[in-house]
């Protein structure tokens, strides 16, 4: 496995696959950016002897880690013909490129495609037009580079993600209470629900199935636990019936509901584009105008039925008395008279109506292309910071949860402000660290704050101000380091204890995803529970002993991985797109045939142990 990139998400992608795949991996970054072996921590006198912990508690020395596939490091500004060439790319099995950079990974996918036209490509792409356009592209010249191979044996050999796309739904969860865990790709809609304990005795509602047990002293789903003391084992994934029944106390993360794609993303029907007369013209207006249209239809019908001209001259000619540019009814019939003086009467009411339509679309012009400020009694609502590729997907996620959003963000040119002007969305510009900023957001009547710029202290110091004035503030951080954000989490929850305040990482989230996709699955989604990740995925059954030819009850491994749907699909292996048809809730006694294709959630090294990379499932990390 190569992995090329200039960023955490490179680090802890080569990681993954080392240490829960245990794949042999080549990590090409710059040499600014490469990471360097940890010096040994020797343990400081008085902290502790050997065999047991700084509490004088026995402990049981770990067993000895199994040796691991060598991790070789290569150091290069960018993934060039030759820096590919010394990585060994005409052997490899999959290739990540992960820059930050979108043209930089664009230029080396399309070189490895041509030094390798079978490699497995994964390629990190925020523009997610252009990804479906690349995929399209590489393996049709992957096909093209062998015309006797079968494209239906061959699938996909490139995957365009997005770790933006990965984290918005995680973190746009955290930030709302009730709000369910979702993974949508494909056309699936995986949701995800946290419910409270049942009554002693009684198993709460598992929905679908049951995905977790949560820990039993975590009062943060979402966060870390840190209890390390109590003796607590953190949360437990996929869990049987019988473990379900004897932790009846313990709240529990649920599937709750599964809906098949046929709205938009914002859940309504898609609909032909109308004019926007209603952001225009307010409602008072639009009765005026329609008024007096009517009247001028009346004077018209009046006119054709009193003279018997032509429909159309009829009308004609109201329109001429109405805008005082006609000859004047002298010496004509009296009808004709009074039908002048009551269009003339209707042109003079007419006038200022349409000035006051004019000054209202002109000010609608204006407002739609400059942002929005806060309204001044807004409450309970979500104060988002920072507007770039997080913050813009973020944003998006949590408007189509219809939840009110206020924005910061100091870049006047953040690629999220032209997505907040569009949708609307009430923006302050300016420095969160600066005073007032924040007031200017209203922090101290929101119900959340989203705190995801690019900045581990800039985020850590809005929270801390934010919970100064709001002390039960839902906070939710965007922390790059692992143990800085359990750190942070500890000593805000302490400090707290009756608000809620969890950590977040991006390239944590996104990592197990990406290696799923070079192993070679179809990854749906990742959710996270607590500090663990539960992925889904969709899996051939021909191929896997543990699979093909067993009952769903049969394959189900408790803690690894859990059959929940399958796809009905008869054309799913067609060269045309064929849209997914799930059975769920599928019957334990139902028999995995060779040529199904099933969606299960797993745990990282579940679908490592199912891929058949782990011989031994139960050895230690």
């Amino acid at each position: 496995m190569i992995v090329c990139g200039d960023d955490g998400l490179a680090r802890r992608l080569a990681a993954e696959l080392r240490y829960v795949y245990e794949e042999q991996v080549v990590l090409v970054m710059p040499a600014d950016r490469a990471p360097r072996p940890r010096e040994t921590r020797q343990p400081r006198p008085g902290t502790g002897l050997p065999g047991r912990n700084p509490l004088g508690r026995s402990r049981t020395p770990a067993p000895a880690p199994p040796r691991l596939p060598e991790l070789r490091l290569l150091e290069a500004d960018e993934a060039d013909d030759a820096v590919l060439t010394s990585a060994g790319v005409a052997d490899a099995a999959a290739l990540a490129l992960v820059h930050e950079d979108d043209e930089t990974n664009l230029r080396a996918a399309l070189l490895a495609r041509r030094l390798n036209p079978h490699l497995r490509l994964v390629v990190r792409l925020y523009n997610r037009k252009l990804g479906r356009h690349l995929e399209a592209l590489l393996d049709q010249a992957a096909i093209v580079a062998e015309p006797g191979l079968d494209p239906r044996r061959l699938g996909s050999v490139t995957t365009v993600l997005s770790e933006a796309d990965t984290a918005a739904p995680a973190l746009a969860a955290s930030a709302v209470a009730g709000t369910s865990k979702v993974v949508q790709a494909d056309g699936l809609l995986l949701r995800a629900v946290e419910r409270t304990p049942a009554e002693p005795g009684r198993v709460a509602d598992p929905g679908l199935c049951t995905l977790a047990l949560l820990s039993s002293t975590a009062n943060d789903p979402a966060g870390a636990d840190g209890s390390e003391i109590s003796g607590d084992t953190g949360p437990q994934l996929l869990p049987d019936d019988r473990a379900v029944a004897a932790a009846a106390g313990r709240r529990i993360v649920a599937l709750e509901a599964v809906t098949h794609q046929g709205a938009d993303e914002g859940g309504r029907r898609l609909r032909p584009a109308l004019l926007p007369v209603g952001s225009l013209f307010s409602p008072r207006l639009r009765w005026t105008l329609g008024g007096l249209a009517g009247a001028v239809a009346a004077l018209a019908l009046t006119s054709w039925l009193t003279t018997g001209d032509h429909p159309l001259h009829a009308a004609y000619v109201t329109l001429l008395d109405i805008f005082a540019i006609n000859e004047p009814a002298i010496g004509m019939p009296t009808q004709r008279q009074v039908l002048q003086l009551l269009s003339g009467l209707v042109g003079l009411l007419m006038l200022p109506v349409l000035v006051a339509a004019a000054f209202e679309a002109l000010g609608a012009f204006r407002t739609a292309s400059a942002l929005r400020r806060p309204p001044r009694g807004q409450s309970g609502h979500v104060v988002l910071l920072g507007l770039g590729k997080i913050g813009t997907r973020v944003l998006a996620r949590l408007r189509e949860l219809k939840i009110p959003v206020v924005c910061v963000e100091s870049d006047p040119e953040a690629r999220g402000l032209a997505l907040a002007r569009s949708l609307r969305v009430p923006v302050v510009l300016g420095d969160v660290t600066e005073e007032g900023v924040l007031e200017a957001a209203n922090v101290h009547r929101a119900h959340s704050l989203l705190a995801l710029t690019s900045s581990d202290t800039t985020n850590l110091e809005a929270a801390l101000y934010a919970r100064a004035g709001n002390g039960g503030i839902r906070a939710v951080l965007r922390l790059y380091d692992d143990e800085f954000a359990t750190a942070v989490y500890r000593t805000l929850r302490a400090a707290h204890p009756t608000a809620l305040t969890r950590s977040r990482s991006v390239t944590f989230m996104a990592a197990p995803e990406f290696a799923g996709a070079m192993m070679g699955r179809q990854i749906l989604g990742a959710i996270p529970v607590e500090r663990r990740i539960l992925l889904f995925a969709a899996v051939e059954v021909d191929g896997h002993p543990l699979l093909a030819g067993r009952s769903v009850a049969a394959a189900f491994r408790p803690g690894s991985w859990r059959v929940i749907a399958r796809d009905a699909s008869a054309q799913r292996h067609t060269g045309a797109a064929a849209t997914s048809e799930l059975v769920w809730a599928l019957p334990p006694d139902y028999v995995l045939k060779p040529d199904d294709r099933i969606v299960i959630a797993a745990t990282r090294r579940g679908l490592a142990e199912l891929l058949g990379r782990h011989h031994t499932p139960d050895r230690p990390r």
